[in-house]
Formats: C-alpha cells, sequence, structure tokens
C-alpha cells in the first residue's frame, strides 16, 4: 500500500456518550436533556463527532456498561442527589469505564476535590474565600459553631455534596441561647433555641462533615454564574433571589432558576473571567492537587458580590460553589467551545 492509499483510508469515529438518569419509577418517561443539549450537540456533530445518548439507572447498570464502553469517551449530567438517590452506584461504574481507557467528564475522583463544597474550605486561601470552616464531627460543629455566631455574626452551614440548595442553612444569633435559621431551599425561617438547632444537626453529620461560611449581606445583588470549559471561560449566568424585595428579617436567601445568560466577552464580567482564568483555577488546581488535564469539558463556579464596603484591594465576587455534576442549561455560545474542547480530549485516548 502506497502512502496516498494509506492516508486515504477512513479513521475511526470518535463516539461520545451523553449520560444522565432516569426516571426509575417510570423507566420510559423521556427527560428533556435532548432539547436542552440540542446547540451542544449539533457542534458535535458539526465536528464529526458522534454521539450516543445513555439514560442510566441505578437497577440495569450493565446496559449502561455496555454503552459505555461502546465509546471514547462520555460527558455525565446526574446530580448528586436527587429522588432519595445519590452517585454511588454510577460513580463506581465511571472509575471502571476510566480505567478501560474511556475519558469521563467530570471523574468522580476530580469531582471528590473540585465539585464538592469541601472545595470552600480548600481554597480558603484564594482571593474568591473568606473564613471558611470545616466540622468534621458533630462534636467539632457544636463546640465551635455557637462561637462563630457571637464573634463572626450569620454563617451558612452546608453538606459537602446536595443541589438544589438541599441542606443548605442560614444560622443567625437571637441572644446567647436561640438561633433563627433559615433555608436556602425554600426560604422558611424558624426560630429555635441553640441546643435544639445543634441537636437536629445530629442526623445531617451521619452523612458527612460540614462546611462553615460567613453569610453575605449582599444577597439581594443576586449571584453570578461563570461557566467553564477545562481552563477558559465561555460564559455567564446572572441570577436574582427568589423575592426582589427583603421580608421583615429575612431576606431572600436562595436564588430564582431563571438567568440571564452571557457571552465570555459580557464587558462588565471581565474582571471575573480575567481572575477565573489567570489566578483562581491555576489556585485551585494547586490546591486540590490536581493535573490541568482532569478538569472538566463543562463546569461552572456561582459567586455571590461582596459589599461596596469590602476590604480594600478584595475582588468583588466570593464563591459559593462549584458544580460539575450537572452543568445546565448554558450559553447557546459556549457550545461550539465546548465541542470543541470535548473533540480534542477524545482524541487524546
Amino acid at each position: 500500500m502506497d502512502n496516498q492509499q494509506a492516508s486515504a483510508k477512513p479513521q475511526p469515529a470518535l463516539r461520545l456518550a451523553l449520560m444522565w438518569r432516569g426516571n426509575w419509577r417510570a423507566p420510559d418517561q423521556t427527560t428533556n436533556h435532548p432539547e436542552r443539549l440540542a446547540a451542544f450537540t449539533s457542534s458535535l456533530s458539526a465536528l464529526g463527532v458522534e454521539m450516543r445518548l445513555v439514560v442510566y439507572f441505578d437497577e440495569d447498570i450493565e446496559a449502561a456498561r455496555r454503552a459505555l464502553l461502546g465509546c471514547n469517551g462520555v460527558m455525565v449530567w446526574i446530580n448528586p442527589l436527587a429522588d432519595g438517590r445519590d452517585r454511588t452506584k454510577v460513580d463506581a461504574l465511571l472509575r471502571e469505564i476510566s480505567a478501560a481507557g474511556v475519558w469521563v467528564s467530570t471523574h468522580p475522583d476530580t469531582t471528590l476535590k473540585m465539585g464538592t463544597k469541601e472545595v470552600l474550605y480548600t481554597t480558603r486561601s484564594l482571593s474568591w474565600g473568606d473564613d471558611t470552616d470545616l466540622y468534621a464531627t458533630h462534636d467539632e460543629f457544636a463546640l465551635r459553631l455557637p462561637v462563630k455566631l457571637i464573634v463572626a455574626g450569620p454563617r451558612v452551614i452546608k453538606p459537602l455534596r446536595g443541589n438544589d440548595g438541599q441542606g443548605v442553612t442560614k444560622v443567625e444569633a437571637e441572644g446567647r441561647d436561640r438561633v433563627r435559621i433559615q433555608s436556602a431551599s425554600d426560604d422558611r425561617v424558624e426560630t429555635l433555641s441553640l441546643g435544639h438547632f445543634i441537636e437536629r444537626m445530629r442526623e445531617p453529620f451521619g452523612r458527612g462533615p460540614m462546611i462553615d461560611q460567613p453569610f453575605q449581606p449582599n444577597v439581594g445583588a443576586g449571584m453570578v454564574r461563570c461557566y467553564m470549559s477545562l481552563g477558559s471561560v465561555v460564559g455567564f449566568s446572572e441570577q436574582k433571589p427568589r423575592a426582589e424585595e427583603t421580608r421583615l428579617g429575612a431576606p431572600a436567601f436562595g436564588m430564582n432558576s431563571a438567568k440571564a445568560m452571557n457571552g465570555p466577552e459580557a464587558p462588565h464580567l471581565q474582571d471575573l473571567r480575567r481572575l477565573m482564568e489567570d489566578e483562581w483555577t491555576p489556585g485551585l488546581l494547586k490546591l486540590a492537587g490536581l493535573e490541568a488535564g482532569v478538569l472538566p469539558a463543562l463546569w461552572d463556579a456561582d459567586f455571590f458580590l461582596r459589599p461596596a464596603d469590602r476590604l480594600p484591594g478584595s475582588p468583588r465576587f466570593m464563591l459559593c460553589e462549584i458544580n460539575v455534576s450537572s452543568v445546565l442549561p448554558f450559553p447557546e455560545a459556549a457550545a461550539p467551545l465546548v465541542a470543541s474542547n470535548v473533540r480534542e480530549r477524545l482524541e487524546r485516548r
């Protein structure tokens, strides 16, 4: 065979699985993932990447295993907690297929280092951080939280894994022996004794450590989400609180689901773009002990805006959380950039 014939030999197709969890109570029920990912899948097709849509069920891991092993890579949209289920089984499967040579975004080991709330504690020394604490046990929580409330003011307690505000609680002292708590999932407010609250938290500690952040008093200014592909910013969104007006003693805590989307060139967010690309993402990798090559093809970081009277020289953004498990939606303009990065990762396998 001469060189011309060899170069004409067709190359094997690059095949990417797109996987999300199905409804195990109604296995035939469709999801809206294909519609929400339409711009992305169109961009992948334009780059010659074949796609296989995989609906995952804990009850039929073997079907998912067969599908994934027939692909060069997989991107996964599965929340940490949903409908009473976690990612224990699917993460074990993803580790297995990664070991077999399939590219996984996001790999479960990467998720543990940058996609849980522990990253807020690990990277607290970066300028996106604040006075963040970690309670490894309920005993530590019971000992240190009362002092934090008196010395540092209102706190936000977060489990390491979760989504949609599940288990996230604002705690504020009312005197020495009572606290007012507010849930991020629904803004529900309660007032109870400090001892009762601490005892109530014993059960969540059975699922692991908890993070403690200072409450951001400028929460009414909303939240900015920075969409990333590998180490580059590919877009932004902006959200407002569920209630624009401050209710008596309880400003809105959680955010509306509606998002105003912006491309990476949004003029009013270029300071955030520069910080994410030049300072914070490299700092995250160093502090978390990660290589740049394991960064997800699609991830995001959520930021609150600090108040105008913040410390001189500090950036106007404070990290709220990093999401790597189920990033939807994202700006349509980001789709070609993400698709190009995915193809490049597939070609490396």
